[in-house]
């Protein structure tokens, strides 16, 4: 159960790297946008929208393992 905590821990964490991640790749948007860097924004817009996703996947499998835990802790206290 301890493991499962702390994995979901880190996945959490993850994510809100991804997010922190994500938010610098679209300032690099835009910077390149201002600069007419068309190629170059749209190689910052594919990592923005990568790293959004990953966040995504990050956000989704934690809240799994949380519902895992969870349920494992229920089940305990139903054994005891």
């Amino acid at each position: 159960v301890f493991n499962l905590k702390f994995t979901a821990k880190q996945l959490s964490r993850s994510a809100a790297k991804c997010e922190k991640e994500e938010k610098s790749e679209r300032l690099k948007v835009k910077k390149a946008i201002e600069k007419g860097n068309m190629e170059g924004a749209k190689i910052y817009a594919q990592n923005a929208i990568r790293k959004k996703s990953e966040q995504l996947n990050y956000m989704k499998l934690s809240s799994r393992l949380d519902a895992v835990v969870s349920r494992c802790v229920g089940v305990r206290a139903c054994v005891r």
